[in-house]
């Protein structure tokens, strides 16, 4: 096949960003070695991951004030790259090189939080999740239905699945209005009063601690968004 005369693996045929690209060039080289080379070169979309670095408490109020060109600078330091930030509570879109030596989303977290202390001075959790988990997150939103104020529905993203099965337990005290629902990457929490007054959220803060983060489901679809608009460049 033309894509392993240019020198890619299954892995990366199979990538789910490359896929729409495939058909066209399959038609355009088939089975053209120099002609694969020199759309590879032109496209290093296909060796590319996609992550979102989620920070935890920054710039609300005074505290934890992070720029985000600074981040951006951050984020690029680590030898990242298409690096963009949204809105001004620290989530960060950027790409690495899967033909570089692989960075699990966790390795990344853990770097981004040692270069944030080591460059601001500052402690923040920092939770990674790849492209392809964000658009399950929002795929498998059990509570799509009951969202028809974005600001007050949430997702909290966990460091570690295993954190989703101690918050269970949230569930077997009744909250209406608001819901929660725990699901295999994320939880969701529907604070019908707003988030501020929800005895969930407050609930839920205090069990979950610093192992979550949470967004509101406005700027999830924002990421996602951004995602998009990432790849097309």
């Amino acid at each position: 096949m033309w894509w392993r005369a240019a020198g890619l693996g299954d892995e990366t045929v199979c990538h789910p960003q490359a896929r729409f690209i495939f058909a066209a060039t399959e038609r355009a080289v088939g089975s053209n070695p120099s002609a694969a080379h020199g759309w590879v070169a032109a496209n290093r979309i296909l060796t590319m991951e996609t992550y979102i670095a989620l920070l935890r408490g920054i710039n609300v109020g005074r505290a934890k004030r992070i720029a985000m060109a600074d981040l951006r600078e951050c984020v690029a330091g680590m030898g990242c790259s298409g690096v963009r930030t949204l809105l001004n509570s620290g989530n960060v879109v950027f790409q690495t090189d899967s033909k570089a030596p692989r960075r699990t989303p966790g390795m990344l977290a853990t770097e981004l939080h040692q270069e944030v202390q080591r460059r601001f001075g500052i402690s923040s959790r920092v939770i990674v999740v790849t492209a392809n988990d964000l658009s399950a997150v929002i795929r498998e939103n059990p509570l799509t239905s009951m969202v028809d104020d974005p600001s007050r529905f949430l997702v909290a993203f966990v460091e570690s699945p295993a954190v989703l099965k101690t918050l269970q337990t949230l569930n077997q005290t009744p909250w209406q209005p608001d819901r929660l629902a725990i699901g295999r990457r994320a939880a969701y929490l529907w604070c019908a009063g707003g988030i501020l007054d929800s005895a969930l959220f407050k609930a839920f803060s205090k069990a979950a601690g610093e192992t979550v983060t949470t967004r509101n489901w406005a700027t999830v679809l924002k990421l996602q968004a951004a995602i998009s608009e990432a790849h097309e460049t």
